[in-house]
């Protein structure tokens, strides 16, 4: 029992250091800005964010939140002091997924409307582009 418990603890510590030499392994990572206001619109959201010199605006299409292999994701942010935020994620410097982190209540100051009738198209990307501000 003791040659099993040490042989499975420096399997445990030798296995990472193979791992890390893996030639599956692909940079991923990923771009965090603070959201200033979130546009629902028929096309998708509308979302203003802070960018180093000002601001930014870019749609997320209402499709990616509902397709099987979805680019976006909305999570709830279980806080009413939390900021909302938007995380892009990159995989081999590509655009892969963007996660908006909203607040739940849609009367929270980040929420807005815009007047019926207004073209949003122009925010919203081309077929698999995201292509954020920094």
């Amino acid at each position: 029992m003791k040659k099993l418990i040490i042989v499975l603890f420096f399997l445990a510590l030798v296995t990472p250091v193979f791992a890390q030499n893996s030639p599956d392994n692909h940079d991923i990572y990923y771009v965090n800005v603070p959201i200033e206001k979130i546009y629902v619109t028929r096309e998708g959201f509308v979302i203003q964010y802070r960018t180093q010199t000002g601001t930014g605006i870019i749609g997320v299409p209402n499709g990616w939140f509902t397709d099987p292999a979805g680019k976006a994701d909305i999570i709830n942010l279980q806080s009413a002091g939390s900021w909302p935020s938007m995380s892009v994620f990159y995989h081999d410097g590509q655009f892969s997924y963007v996660r908006l982190y909203v607040q739940r209540s849609k009367g929270h100051f980040t929420w807005g409307s815009i007047p019926q009738g207004t073209d949003v198209s122009r925010f919203f990307p081309e077929e698999g582009a995201f292509n954020i501000q920094f």
